[in-house]
């Protein structure tokens, strides 16, 4: 039976949150539901404890290859439900992220919701992800400036479809994504704080943290992200 739900994880020695985290999001799923975990070889307790969980809706994966982009493209392209929803391995859900990001899919291809910023021990930092980082919709926007978070996404299967396989180069899953979803789908951005999103020394993403990249190089990225974004209209 296909599952309505799949919450697609990547995980890398993640041992010090993710039973939170887990424990944050499978009270939220239905028994038909799945959270696939793809492992990016782990060295620490990581899948002792995904495995001491024993929740038949989790199914761990091990990734293929290395790196994040590779591990989540690994957990998505095990996906079998209808609603696709992305989740890192250190952060926490508001106990109700998954059935008000339902309702937004009713209308929406993807959504996107905010998030509270915190530190290792969840004291907050900054309210709202969206005020710090100006998060909204727009396709030249978002070339110039990335607004997608994947934590805070969730997306019919038909995205997926139209996503994978992921291009070659690309700089980060989540921009990917929302990209295709700007061009062939509809988007929202919700001001919903769904998320209360981990920032420490480790964290694997940095799509919150201030980018380093020149303006030159980032703009021959964003164009050679459009161009692929383009030929995507030409795939079968």
């Amino acid at each position: 039976m296909t599952s309505n739900i799949s919450v697609c994880m990547a995980v890398k020695n993640g041992a010090v949150y993710i039973q939170e985290q887990l424990s944050s999001i499978l009270p939220q799923l239905a028994g038909d539901d799945e959270l696939i975990i793809s492992d990016d070889h782990s060295t620490d307790d990581t899948i002792n404890i995904i495995q001491g969980i024993r929740d038949p809706r989790i199914r761990l994966i091990s990734n293929s290859g290395s790196g994040l982009i590779s591990n989540f493209e690994t957990a998505l392209c095990s996906a079998k439900g209808s609603y696709i929803f992305l989740a890192d391995q250190d952060d926490v859900w508001v106990h109700d992220k998954v059935k008000a990001t339902l309702c937004l899919l009713k209308d929406y291809d993807l959504v996107v919701t905010d998030c509270m910023i915190v530190n290792e021990v969840l004291e907050l930092k900054q309210d709202s992800f969206y005020n710090m980082n100006h998060s909204r919709k727009g396709l030249f926007y978002n070339l110039y400036k990335n607004s997608y978070m994947g934590c805070c996404m969730a997306f019919h299967n038909k995205v997926l479809t139209k996503a994978l396989p992921f291009p070659e180069g690309i700089p980060m899953h989540d921009v990917w994504l929302g990209l295709i979803a700007e061009v062939y789908f509809k988007v929202k951005f919700t001001e919903k704080k769904l998320l209360y999103h981990r920032r420490h020394l480790h964290n694997a993403s940095t799509t919150a943290n201030q980018s380093n990249t020149s303006f030159t190089d980032k703009m021959l990225k964003r164009f050679w992200l459009l161009k692929n974004v383009i030929a995507m209209s030409y795939a079968s």
